[in-house]
């Protein structure tokens, strides 16, 4: 007579390993279907989705594989790089350098004449023109669009002057910066359509006594102003109120303050609401701070993250990714051989270039010169 074998049963501490094994199996499924999903998204979404990344994240999502690399280049869009903009010795011809296609416009500007060029931002000149022994006129001008915009006549005292955006945008406000004595610092407003300045006087403090401001950023709603010892000051033009931030100035600045040409040597720009500040000595290489408000100082970097500056004495600009330079480098308004191409200082490199052209950028005339931005995919003039 045969026996029945009796079927074994599973220990409750088997079944609980066989329910953890069938749920990790089914987790690493899961996930394997996420991954496949994401990596065999149809070149069409993913086209979609990178196309609408600003250029920094797009940088970041091209590193995940070639495919995405691949895709993410081709739908990338490139930041319009300034031109360089030459003032003319004698007549009213201006030259621009496109530093990308290594090519110079030339264009004249009647409407110019006589005038004198403060700053630049957002492709508009802020401008001023003698007009008796003490007075200016000053004014906009868009040399793309011929655009002009007249502001009030002042007494031409100022240190520096700049403004907030461009004077079609709301808010645009425009700023003088006067040194009065060596306890006083005279601040000047005026919006697009006004007609009269707004100028209040303020007291600096005993330390900062003497302070001339020669350099002027817009930031974070703010005017930022470096004095010629690396001091900052800071303009809030809603709350109209004046301060001296508590940081200290870098020690190279300090240094050099008693420099030749030290003024012309040193660059102050902002990027996404972070300010730079570059400074070069005797033909150095480029020391590179980036102010950390929060510790109340300027820390020296070593990389920009991929950003490339644009520096010239009166203002200075940055870009996230230009097509044709070079990223993570500041871009100097000296143009070599012949109109080819300019210096420009690598933080990855450690080095300028062209090479062995460095000795002498600093000794050229600052005032010959200044970055400005055109309108986006802007060819030149007919």
């Amino acid at each position: 007579m045969m026996t029945k074998r009796r079927r074994k049963t599973k220990s409750v501490s088997d079944k609980i390993t066989d329910k953890k094994r069938a749920a990790a199996a089914a987790e690493v499924k899961s996930d394997n279907l996420e991954l496949q999903s994401w990596a065999n998204l149809p070149d069409e979404l993913l086209e979609l989705i990178l196309s609408r990344l600003v250029v920094a994240d797009n940088i970041r999502a091209s590193a995940v594989c070639k495919r995405w690399h691949s895709v993410a280049s081709s739908v990338r869009v490139g930041d319009q790089s300034p031109w360089l903009m030459y003032f003319p010795k004698s007549d009213n011809c201006y030259d621009f350098y496109d530093p990308v296609r290594r090519k110079i416009h030339s264009h004249e500007f009647p409407e110019l004449d006589e005038c004198r060029v403060c700053y630049t931002k957002d492709g508009w000149l802020l401008l001023c023109r003698k007009q008796w022994a003490i007075n200016h006129q000053f004014f906009l001008f868009n040399p793309f669009t011929r655009d002009l915009i007249q502001l009030p006549i002042r007494e031409d005292r100022h240190s520096i002057a700049g403004f907030s955006c461009a004077p079609t945008s709301t808010g645009c406000v425009i700023l003088t910066v006067d040194y009065i004595s060596s306890y006083v610092v005279a601040i000047s407003t005026c919006s697009p359509g006004a007609n009269e300045w707004t100028t209040v006087n303020y007291e600096n403090r005993p330390e900062f006594f003497g302070s001339i401001w020669n350099k002027l950023v817009f930031c974070n709603g703010l005017f930022y102003c470096l004095s010629l010892t690396g001091w900052l000051g800071v303009f809030d033009p809603v709350e109209c109120t004046w301060s001296v931030l508590e940081v200290h100035p870098p020690k190279c600045l300090v240094e050099g303050f008693i420099a030749k040409n030290w003024s012309k040597e040193k660059f102050m720009t902002e990027h996404e609401g972070n300010i730079f500040l570059v400074n070069v000595c005797c033909g150095d290489d480029p020391i590179v701070f980036k102010l950390d408000q929060t510790q109340k100082e300027w820390k020296e970097v070593t990389t920009l993250n991929g950003v490339t500056l644009f520096a010239s004495f009166m203002s200075s600009h940055s870009r996230t990714y230009v097509t044709g330079l070079m990223r993570n480098s500041v871009y100097f308004s000296k143009v070599r051989f012949y109109g080819k191409r300019c210096i420009s200082y690598s933080l990855d490199d450690h080095r300028y270039y062209p090479s062995k052209q460095c000795r002498d950028w600093v000794e050229w005339d600052a005032f010959e010169n200044i970055w400005i931005e055109p309108p986006k995919d802007f060819a030149g003039w007919n």
